[in-house]
C-alpha cells in the first residue's frame, strides 16, 4: 500500500454497511472504510442517508494497518467543525481536560446507583439520608 496517513485522496463508494462504507481509493488498486463515525461532524443514524454507492468522495487517511491491509478513512476530517476550525476532532478526557465524575441522582461522588436513597428523620430528630435497605433493616417485618 502506498497510502500514508494524512493524504487527502478521490474515491468512489463501492459498498454500504450499517456501520460504514467501503470506498474504493482513485489511482490505487485498494479500498478502504469511512466508519460511521467519520461521514459527518454531527451524529448519524443512517448513513444511507449521506452516501449511495457510486458516490465520488474526498477522503482522509487517519490510519493505515500495514499488518491486516487495512485502511481508516475519513470524510469528516475535511469538514468543517461546528466551532469553525476545520478537521480538528474534539478534546478527549485524559489530556488536560478534568471531567468530574458523579455519581447518583443526587451529585455525590461513590454514590451507589443501584440503592436509592431515602430522606428521613433519624429518631434523634436530626436529618439524614440513608440507604432504603438500612432503613428496612431496623423493621420487624
Amino acid at each position: 500500500m502506498s497510502v500514508e496517513v494524512g493524504q487527502v485522496l478521490k474515491g468512489k463508494v463501492t459498498g454500504i454497511q450499517n456501520f460504514g462504507a467501503f470506498v474504493q481509493l482513485e489511482g490505487e488498486n485498494t479500498q478502504g472504510l469511512v466508519h460511521i463515525s467519520e461521514v459527518s461532524n454531527t451524529f448519524v443514524k443512517d448513513i444511507n442517508e449521506y452516501l449511495q454507492v457510486g458516490q465520488e468522495v474526498d477522503v482522509k487517511v487517519i490510519k493505515v494497518d500495514e499488518n491486516n491491509k487495512k485502511i481508516s478513512l475519513s470524510i469528516r476530517a475535511l469538514m468543517p467543525n461546528p466551532d469553525g476550525n476545520k478537521g480538528q476532532k474534539r478534546e478527549k478526557s485524559g489530556d488536560g481536560a478534568k471531567r468530574e465524575r458523579r455519581g447518583g441522582r443526587d451529585g455525590k461522588r461513590g454514590a451507589n446507583r443501584n440503592q436509592p436513597s431515602v430522606s428521613y428523620k433519624d429518631p434523634d430528630g436530626e436529618a439524614g439520608y440513608t440507604l432504603l435497605a438500612d432503613k428496612l433493616k431496623g423493621l420487624n417485618l
